[in-house]
Order: structure tokens, then sequence, then C-alpha cells
């Protein structure tokens, strides 16, 4: 199944144009080391969070907005020689030397490994997801979101992706642990769906909402800590894969 590395970037609201252009340059570079599929999308509709929130994740200042974003690999193995050719590439040492449009110090980044996947096709429109699952708990949580993706994609999305902690540093500043105020024996899922549409997302969440067979069972124990889990909808800024290459428009004010 596909291995992914997630991100999560803080970037000032100012430099929205300058870090799609930075997101589109360094592209081409990821996907001739063996990135399949570059996603960087900018944050439209956050919520602020009573325990955590994708904002406190990398530390976000007033002046700031989220990026959202991942790498997807074939496999771990790919994705690893990726990582070793970053290192020596003097093209990425030119860039981690330059003025980049964001602070690198907060940005929050990690391997993960997927265990659910449902639908191909790429979308215009993300959902993105963190979330500590409890000790214990990886099996439970694989299940429940594996009977919820094809719900998902029956309301109108087209893509549903969790993937679960596998190589996640910790920082210096911030990092996937601390975003979720992990406890012992946690593990940290980084997951999205993908919609054709803001407008499609929208009808298509009062669908699932509405729906019976998402509701929560009494009897079992959720295998997550829902108020540490956070949640936001972010536009596409870059979507490249290794066949096409989608640089996706400014939207109309």
């Amino acid at each position: 199944m596909t291995y992914v590395d997630g991100f999560v970037v803080p970037v000032p609201t100012g430099n929205k144009e300058a870090y799609r252009t930075h997101a589109t340059e360094m592209a081409p570079l990821f996907k001739e080391i063996g990135v399949t599929r570059v996603v960087e999308a900018w944050g439209d509709d956050v919520p602020r969070g009573k325990t955590t929130d994708f904002y406190g994740a990398v530390e976000a200042k007033d002046d700031e907005n989220v990026v959202f974003a991942w790498f997807e690999y074939p496999s771990k193995e790919a994705r690893d020689s990726a990582n070793e050719k970053m290192r020596t590439d003097p093209r990425m040492q030119a860039m981690a030397a330059s003025n980049m449009p964001f602070d690198g110090k907060r940005m929050i980044f990690g391997g993960f490994a997927s265990i659910v996947e449902d639908g191909s096709e790429t979308g215009g429109y993300v959902d993105g997801f963190v979330l500590p699952v409890k000790p214990g708990q990886k099996e439970a949580y694989r299940e429940m979101a594996a009977k919820a993706a094809p719900i998902f994609r029956e309301h109108g999305a087209i893509r549903v992706v969790e993937a679960i902690e596998d190589d996640v540093p910790d920082g210096k500043v911030t990092d996937f642990r601390r975003a979720v105020k992990i406890e012992d024996g946690e593990t940290v899922v980084f997951s999205w769906i993908e919609w054709p549409s803001k407008e499609v997302r929208d009808e298509g969440w009062k669908k699932v909402m509405a729906d019976e067979r998402m509701q929560p069972d009494k009897d079992k124990e959720m295998p997550f800590d829902g108020p540490r889990m956070f949640w936001a909808g972010f536009e596409p800024l870059v979507d490249e894969t290794a066949e096409t290459a989608r640089r996706a428009e400014p939207a109309q004010a």
C-alpha cells in the first residue's frame, strides 16, 4: 500500500503565492527522486480547537496560515531511497540555504504507512486530519476507518486515505506527537479525504453526519481520543503526480 510523508507547515498569509511558486518549482525534483504524488494544500476552513488544532500544531502566529501537505510513494523502501537522495542532492541543499517562504523550524513531518485507501482520483478540495489512537487500538481504528471510507465515497468523496505513524521524529520545537498531546502508548494517524470541490464536500458532510451507519456503537469504546483530534478543510495549491502535473489556480476573491 501507499507510504506517505505527511507535513503541516506554518506560512505567513502574505506568502501564499510565494509558497505556491516554491512548491511548484520543487515538485519536479521530488518526483525525479521517487515521489509519485506531491500535494500542497492551503488552509481554507481551519477551526480553532479547545484542546488541539492545526494552528497550535505548528505554533502558528496571528498572521500565518497552515499548509497541509503530503508525498506519496509506492513503498517505504522507495521513500527511504528518496530521502537519502534528498540528503545528498545539491539542489536540495541549495533550497535549504535559500530564503524559504515558511518557517522550517516549526514545520512538522513524519512517515506514515497507509492502512486504508479507498478511491484513486485526485480531488479539488481536501479535508485533513491528525489524531491519537489509543494504546492497543490500532486494529480497531483500522476497522472503523475501513467501514467509514466507502460511506464517505457514497456521499461524494473521491478518495479516502488513513495512514498510521511509522517514522515520526521528535522535533526541537514542534512535532506530530506534541500536536496531539500524545499520551503513553498512543499512535498518531495522518489522514485525508479528497472531494471534487468544496461545494461537494460541504454537502457530503451533511449526508455523512445524517447517515445512521456513521453513528458510534455505544457498546464499543472509540479507538481514538476525539477531543485531541484536529481537522480542517484545505484548497490544493499544487497537486502533481508522476504522470501529470496540475497547478491549482488561485481562488477568486
